[in-house]
């Protein structure tokens, strides 16, 4: 198995990135080959400030480095560091259809209303999103509800090539799904996934929070004034209430049951405290660790060079095959 996976480095990273993905990846590094990349060529297809941007990117490395990721074990690095994601990702484009395009939800959200206002970058990520993959003959990518059509794109534009040019130049890649649970949602909406574009900072944990910060945003989350149940059964219609229930199992590595064989009966004001006290002593040293690192960019950068050249080993082949088989020299 070969895993990929990224994530962009725009806005800070939360909570609901630690336990949907960053968590299940310092796990996987362990089992399997594994490539982490930050997605900074996906962050421009909307306007950044560049000074901004350039910060940011070292920010969620020194996160994902905090969190466990490491740089002797996965392959870590940023996509504009590898010009291969974009040499590809312009192959695929003359490989997938418009009609695919038009139906990936994912832009319809994004843009909203005034679609035409939109930027091509915007339309067609998912291609370069393709190319992310795609380049590392990836086997797996752990995707989540909400990424299953990305990766079922990425496998017709796999499929296509090969048989449009009669190569078998592309792995397809199977999804790698998360454990049951790890879809951690907005603490003022439980039904809206934990999100950095949320406009509300109350609606997330940043991992960089301080103590006093994550007990105040679990205090002020929203529930509801029943207590809690003996089964999971009993928060169906529950959405705020199945939400905290949730990070508190998946924190403590207990199944959500258990959680709730402890606290039935029990109201929200005696839960919350339990709940912001182990989001505080797990998220404490991963803070500490990530100021450490972000007072020495030079060393995130050197960390970040280091992964571009394994990573722009690797998709070499890759790339060169792909040119190949389109007939395009190089």
């Amino acid at each position: 198995m070969r895993i990929l996976s990224g994530i962009q480095p725009t806005g800070e990273p939360h909570l609901g990135n630690y336990l949907g993905a960053i968590k299940r990846w310092t796990e996987l590094q362990h089992e399997q080959e594994c490539l982490i990349f930050l997605a900074d060529l996906h962050a421009i297809t909307v306007y950044n400030d560049p000074a901004t941007l350039a910060r940011t990117i070292r920010e969620a490395a020194a996160t994902l480095i905090a969190c466990g990721i490491d740089p002797g074990k996965t392959v870590l690095f940023n996509q504009a560091r590898v010009p291969a994601h974009a040499e590809m990702a312009w192959l695929l484009n003359c490989t997938a259809r418009m009609g695919w395009l038009n139906r990936m939800t994912q832009f319809k959200e994004k843009s909203g209303k005034n679609r035409e206002n939109a930027s091509v970058g915007l339309y067609a990520y998912p291609v370069l999103q393709a190319a992310d993959i795609l380049l590392y003959q990836a086997t797996h990518v752990p995707v989540g509800e909400d990424q299953k059509q990305h990766l079922e794109l990425t496998r017709d534009i796999a499929t296509k090539f090969n048989t449009d040019y009669g190569v078998e130049v592309f792995t397809v890649p199977e999804p790698l799904i998360g454990k049951a649970g790890a879809r951690i949602m907005s603490l003022r909406d439980g039904s809206a996934k934990m999100s950095k574009s949320d406009p509300s900072d109350m609606s997330r944990i940043n991992l960089t929070d301080d103590s006093d910060t994550i007990a105040q945003k679990f205090k002020k989350a929203k529930t509801d004034p029943e207590p809690l149940p003996e089964t999971m059964e009993g928060l169906e219609g529950r959405a705020e209430a199945k939400n905290l229930v949730t990070i508190f199992a998946v924190l403590a590595d207990r199944a959500p049951e258990d959680v709730l064989g402890e606290f039935a009966g029990q109201g929200f004001g005696a839960f919350k405290p339990c709940l912001a006290d182990l989001a505080v002593e797990t998220l404490r040293p991963i803070r500490d660790r990530f100021e450490t690192l972000r007072a020495d960019p030079a060393e995130i950068d050197r960390i970040l060079v280091k992964g571009a050249e394994k990573a722009r080993l690797l998709s070499a082949p890759t790339l060169e095959a792909a040119y190949k088989a389109v007939g395009l020299p190089r």
